[in-house]
């Protein structure tokens, strides 16, 4: 099925006829989307012209499941919008059921600091997502659940590649972009875009980073998605060197740690880190060496990615102090905790940090030889 008409079949308008399982106006909409014919639709179908004519206009109805399944079959639409519930209709559910339950497994996972799991998880199941909605499924349950996978297999990617792969990571994000913008669910499209605009700052795709982070932004409904958007944001605009972006989603992540409950992404510890890292790069080292000084203790649910990333982040503060004995031990921390969680760009983030602390950096390179061959493997 051509990408335009299967988006056709996501508009509240077609969703809407669907649901009313009313062949008439299912197939007057098919004829209009593919603009054909009744002649064209009726060839598709192996009926008469005069037949399909009496079907849409309601003069003749049709009850018999085997040729409202052969319909269905024909027409690439899911049995049950035409009232069938069978073997088919059942394979659908358990599709949407599995998905679901494999999107929370593998964000689990990932959040847990065991990302290579996370994508081991979703990778089959966005082929096989995929596989469905090549083949002409244009339900928008399979749809919704395919921009998720693909959105949180890039999230996954990001953590487990290294830096010079990160592109790919940023490409699979993107591809649930071009689904969720397509799909009337303002959430799922803010949570896509925001995601994607992380994996292009990581990428080193700044300006295009934040353009996907301001929308995702303003597209945010509550404190919650509102919160993931802003230190998502203020991330980028301070590795961007854009001080006055980075000033105001810092302060109001700071307004937000009071409406917006605390979650893996967004808390006054991760915030705490955006904000250190952004003052380093934008020039404010006294401002920074003051912060440091002043961390908060990472909550429960902070993952281990970011109690790395923020050790990274310190370590790279003190040096510039001159402070190299607390800088290594920062650095140390880090790396350890980079090896245990297979995390390659943050092995790479310590080498690039440490040239001040030699034993460190060379452990950094010996770890990071070792991580790229067994991923090469």
């Amino acid at each position: 099925m051509h990408d335009g008409i299967r988006w056709h079949w996501t508009t509240p308008r077609a969703q809407d006829v669907l649901r009313r399982r009313s062949l008439p106006e299912i197939l007057a909409l098919y004829r209009e989307l593919h603009d054909l014919p009744q002649q064209e639709l009726a060839d598709l179908l192996g009926y008469s012209t005069s037949y399909i004519s009496r079907v849409e206009t309601g003069s003749r109805t049709i009850t018999d499941t085997g040729v409202l399944r052969h319909i269905a079959e024909r027409l690439k639409l899911p049995s049950h919008c035409f009232g069938i519930t069978d073997a088919t209709d059942r394979d659908h559910r358990a599709v949407i059921q599995f998905a679901e339950s494999v999107l929370r497994l593998a964000e689990i996972a990932r959040q847990t600091g065991h990302a290579g799991a996370a994508v081991d998880e979703l990778w089959p199941l966005v082929m096989r997502l995929e596989s469905r909605v090549n083949d002409g499924h244009v339900e928008v349950e399979i749809l919704r659940l395919l921009a998720g996978a693909r959105v949180g297999l890039g999230v996954a990617l990001g953590h487990v590649l290294p830096e010079e792969r990160l592109p790919t990571a940023a490409r699979w994000t993107g591809k649930g972009v071009v689904i969720s913008r397509h799909l009337d669910d303002r959430t799922l499209h803010a949570y896509a875009l925001r995601h994607h605009g992380n994996e292009l700052r990581k990428a080193g795709l700044h300006r295009a980073a934040l353009e996907r982070l301001v929308r995702a932004r303003d597209l945010a409904r509550t404190p919650h998605d509102r919160a993931a958007a802003v230190i998502l944001l203020a991330r980028a605009a301070g590795t961007a060197k854009d001080v006055a972006m980075f000033d105001d989603a810092v302060s109001e992540g700071s307004r937000l740690l009071d409406t917006a409950d605390s979650t893996p992404l967004f808390s006054e510890f991760t915030l705490h880190e955006v904000r250190l890292r952004g003052l380093a790069a934008t020039g404010r080292l006294p401002q920074a060496v003051d912060l440091v000084e002043r961390s908060p203790n990472p909550a429960l649910q902070t993952s281990p990615q970011w109690r790395i990333i923020s050790a990274v982040t310190a370590g790279q503060v003190l040096l510039r102090r001159g402070d190299h004995s607390a800088a290594r031990e920062q650095m140390q921390a880090a790396l350890d905790g980079a090896v245990l969680h297979r995390l390659p760009h943050q092995i790479q983030r310590v080498i690039r940090s440490s040239d001040a602390i030699p034993d460190v950096q060379e452990k950094a390179q010996g770890a990071l030889a070792r991580l790229r061959s067994e991923i090469a493997a």
